[in-house]
């Protein structure tokens, strides 16, 4: 009778160590069969992410990087700003605007707006121009505790010599840097790896791992090869009490008609040219809302934000050749590009891929540039 009592736990013992040994096997051969850390697929997929992150964050902060244009009667020059604040208001460097009798902007979606003056620095190379057209738009994060260390990465963006919407990489290669350029005192600037040249000043420095500004971009050496940056906490109290002193019924605008009428032929190319490679670049990164935006009011009739988003949902990725441009009557402006889009082939576990010529038509709608319409290009 005692070992018959004995007989189910000594089962019950076997059974347990049976099932350990099972359990530890199972655990080994999955261990064996990850993926190491080391893997070349790994490395690779880890390599997408950063890159596709880094797109992101660059295409974000162009919507809010602005080029900026003052005129005076002997000449018109270029510079850079960002949106500061939901009032319009941009930032910039005073040596920018300092000169010019009137001031435009030109937006990253290709809109030209004339711009006022909020507050300038006399000793400080800053100042805050507004532009009421922009009060709907949201600003990148500014970080407004910030001190930047050597050696981090950052992303300085502009328009050198009217190429809109620059981008250098770089580091802070020094910090507290001190001179003087031109009457203006540069004190505790960052020094940059990433080149700052003529009409990259007053863009945004930003921090690459968080995307938030940290400097106004402001001189660089001769040679190109070192650029300086005004840490943006060293500042922004002056900033925030011009920005909240100014009036808009006490600023003065100029005229956006009288731009347009004397802009020449090259410059309409330039804005046409830009705006097809904005459109296609939207597309590209899925910002439909960005592209959608970018469309006539008779395109905008046409199809609904949500059919215009259907039709591209199914890109894998998109590319596009050098857009050619020329001028037709009534002044517009057609452009031509050569378009390689790969889709997703519905229902299949696909992909096709397919290049094809496509024609844009851009003209001025309400004093802006807009694409009129575009379509695949006949043979």
């Amino acid at each position: 009778m005692r070992s018959r009592r004995h007989l189910p736990i000594i089962t019950s013992v076997i059974i347990l160590i049976i099932g350990t040994i099972v359990i530890f096997n199972f655990h080994s051969n999955w261990k064996a069969q990850e993926i190491p850390i080391n893997n070349p697929m790994v490395t690779k997929i880890t390599q997408d992410l950063a890159a596709i992150d880094l797109k992101s964050i660059i295409h974000e902060a162009e919507k809010t990087v602005i080029q900026i244009e003052g005129q005076n009667e002997q000449s018109t020059f270029t510079g850079s700003g960002f949106l500061y604040n939901e009032k319009g208001d941009i930032i910039t460097n005073a040596h920018v605007i300092k000169d010019a009798d009137a001031i435009y902007v030109r937006t990253a979606n290709a809109q030209i707006y004339p711009a006022a003056v909020v507050g300038i620095g006399e000793d400080i190379d800053v100042a805050v121009i507004r532009v009421p057209q922009l009060a709907s738009r949201t600003p990148l994060s500014i970080a407004t505790e910030h001190i930047a260390e050597i050696g981090d990465e950052v992303i300085a963006l502009g328009s050198p010599h009217g190429f809109q919407n620059t981008v250098t990489l770089g580091i802070i290669s020094g910090s507290d840097r001190h001179f003087n350029v031109d009457g203006y005192n540069y004190s505790n600037v960052y020094q940059i790896s990433a080149q700052i040249s003529q009409g990259n000043s007053g863009g945004p420095l930003i921090k690459r791992e968080t995307g938030e500004i940290i400097g106004i971009n402001s001189v660089g050496t001769q040679d190109g090869t070192i650029g300086f940056s005004i840490p943006i906490v060293e500042v922004l109290d002056q900033i925030t009490q011009w920005s909240n002193e100014a009036q808009n019924e006490q600023l003065e605008f100029s005229s956006i008609t009288d731009l347009i009428r004397s802009s020449d032929s090259e410059q309409v190319l330039d804005g046409a040219v830009y705006l097809t490679e904005y459109f296609l670049e939207n597309i590209s990164i899925r910002d439909y809302v960005g592209a959608y935006t970018l469309l006539g009011s008779s395109l905008q009739l046409d199809s609904s934000y949500q059919e215009f988003r259907n039709r591209y949902i199914n890109i894998v990725s998109l590319d596009f050749s050098e857009v050619d441009s020329t001028i037709m009557e009534n002044n517009r402006i057609k452009t031509v590009v050569d378009i390689t889009i790969e889709r997703n082939v519905p229902n299949k576990q696909k992909t096709k891929k397919e290049t094809k010529p496509y024609e844009f038509i851009i003209g001025y709608e309400n004093d802006q540039l807009k694409i009129l319409s575009y379509k695949e290009q006949a043979e």
